[in-house]
């Protein structure tokens, strides 16, 4: 099974008049109105896309929660329209646990999965009442047992399996091979739900995989599923245990200036097919799939620069706002938010304000060059951008805007330099 392209019914930020708009308003008012760098999401395009995958995958199992990933980006506007549109929250920390909960998702729809849960966390997520932990080392498993006894609750988990897939993706966002950080070998598996079994307050609830990000290609997902539902049968049969669900993580690859997206129908007919007549729920966990093309990042250009045969477009953003490009070489398509005010197309660098020589954006890219002032459009920025972006070199983080129904709504400020310094002592 490849890779496939699925065609939106409405392509995100088209350019109408020679100006990329989001929705009904332009990106040049909305930078003139909130300054720049500037965040900027199309809520309806967040939305569709959860259609999507619910339409993909809901004649899977008896039962399908799309669970977003909310480290992907966890603005709350954006975490209660996914939360009222019925979709869960996969989680991996006590704050996202804490922003899902302000929003609006039920506990019963919240998986909390991560390497590192501390036991603080697991306390809140029990007192919470979330669906379930996902596990990845037997001393977690022996942690959250501890924490349930003390609480007197029942804690419920799945165990995450490493099937040992190495997903066609960047290094740092493979995550089912056997020397990953995450999961544990089928074998080990099947040890912790007998120890689940003898626990009188854990439950098992499910088994769980996840095998990377930005996946354009199903063949992995159903070999990493295939695994899967083998430790399921082995729990059954070995174990005693009737799983309630399977979940198949999430990264799903989108398209962007590398190459199409994943086409997750066709994933979703394959799933359906292996789960036929097993009575297990299924779980996906899409972040980047849902909201990557759903936001950009809209930046001015301060100056143009040649030295050493090249040419360097300078802007105010760089790796502080979005560091995909420099941390997992990351390609985002860069186009010119207004075609007029622009020169012959040149090889260019965009690069940022940042003082390091790995700020960048954009390398060796084919642009008419801007004018100073110019604004210029990053992208498939909408999934870790702001949520990774940083005060580095004390700058403040940008506005976030967002867009949904015919409104434009500014969800987060700006930093100011005032909140450099918060939390700070000085005397």
């Amino acid at each position: 099974m490849g890779q496939g392209v699925l065609t939106p019914t409405r392509p995100p930020f088209p350019r109408v008049g020679g100006v990329l708009r989001c929705g009904s308003h332009a990106l040049d008012d909305l930078a003139e109105r909130h300054g720049t760098p500037l965040y900027v999401y199309d809520a309806d395009r967040a939305l569709e896309r959860l259609r999507t995958l619910q339409e993909a995958f809901a004649s899977s199992p008896r039962d399908l929660l799309v669970a977003y990933s909310v480290k992907a980006n966890p603005n709350l506007a954006l975490l209660r329209l996914f939360a009222r549109a019925g979709a869960g929250a996969d989680i991996v920390s006590g704050g996202e646990l804490y922003c899902a909960l302000h929003a609006g998702f039920p506990p019963g729809r919240i998986v909390f999965a991560g390497v590192g849960k501390t036991t603080a966390e697991m306390r809140d997520g029990l007192r919470a009442g979330i669906r379930a932990f996902h596990v990845e080392s037997a001393q977690e498993l022996e942690a959250c047992a501890r924490v349930a006894t003390q609480l007197g609750r029942e804690a419920p988990v799945a165990i995450r399996v490493n099937p040992d897939v190495r997903s066609p993706t960047h290094e740092f966002t493979r995550t089912g091979h056997a020397a990953a950080k995450f999961g544990v070998p089928p074998d080990e598996a099947i040890e912790l739900y007998r120890r689940v079994a003898e626990h009188p307050r854990l439950r098992a609830a499910g088994v769980d995989v996840h095998i990377g990000s930005q996946l354009r290609e199903g063949d992995p997902y159903l070999r990493a599923l295939d695994v899967m539902l083998e430790v399921a049968d082995r729990v059954r049969n070995e174990v005693g245990i009737a799983l309630r669900y399977a979940d198949l993580g999430g990264g799903f690859g989108i398209a962007d200036a590398e190459a199409g997206e994943l086409d997750v129908r066709a994933l979703g007919r394959e799933v359906a097919a292996r789960l036929r007549g097993r009575g297990l729920e299924l779980i996906v966990e899409p972040g980047r799939f849902l909201v990557g093309d759903a936001g950009v990042l809209v930046t001015r250009v301060l100056y143009v620069k040649r030295s050493g045969g090249k040419t360097f477009v300078v802007t105010d953003a760089g790796m502080t706002e979005l560091i995909r490009p420099s941390h997992y070489g990351g390609v985002h398509a860069v186009t010119p938010v207004c075609e007029d005010g622009h020169g012959d197309e040149e090889i260019v660098d965009v690069v940022g304000p940042v003082c390091e020589q790995g700020d960048f954006l954009a390398r060796d890219r084919l642009l008419p060059v801007p004018s100073p002032g110019a604004l210029l459009c990053v992208h498939q920025a909408g999934a870790y951008g702001f949520t990774m972006a940083s005060n580095y070199n004390s700058r403040p983080r940008p506005a976030e805007v967002l867009v949904h129904g015919g409104r434009a709504t500014l969800v987060r400020r700006r930093e100011r330099y005032s909140d450099l310094i918060r939390g700070q002592r000085h005397d």
